[in-house]
């Protein structure tokens, strides 16, 4: 399977990434937010869904190891996120864009057990790059209708 590379630049493109995001877990310590840059770093251990969505029956399926970078962050605010608890582990469910003053806003990244992160974004500029091989996992995540 090849590596995946997205750029997202608007509300549509960020439903891209999301749908690629889904179920990525990650740890606390994953997550940099960098002030001064105006920009926010994830690294995520990704469900290749597009591997996973072919129609094939698997035994086994593929996470990834995968950076999500954001860019012309203004601020960051987090819900049920303590930084002291950097093991913790995130399970993301799914990214979307709130429009303010287009092309301003804010993204929000929800994770289960209602933690979120919400960036107040200049305009949506976002990347996803897998990072490396992927390794083999027999759990498919699964949810409700």
């Amino acid at each position: 399977m090849d590596t995946l590379k997205l750029i997202a630049l608007d509300e549509e493109d960020l439903q891209i990434l999301s749908a690629h995001l889904q179920d990525s877990v990650l740890k606390i310590a994953d997550i940099d937010y960098l002030p001064a840059e105006s920009r926010l770093v994830l690294a995520v251990n990704r469900f290749v869904w597009e591997l996973a969505a072919d129609g094939k029956r698997h035994r086994s399926f593929e996470r990834r190891r995968t950076a999500l970078h954001f860019a012309r962050v203004k601020s960051l605010k987090a819900t049920g996120i303590d930084r002291r608890f950097k093991d913790d582990v995130l399970s993301l469910l799914a990214i979307r864009f709130i429009v303010g003053d287009a092309p301003s806003g804010v993204i929000e990244l929800t994770f289960a057990a209602n933690r979120a992160l919400r960036l107040e974004v200049e305009a949506i500029e976002g990347q996803l790059t897998d990072l490396g091989p992927a390794w083999e996992t027999d759990f498919k995540p699964e949810h409700e209708a």
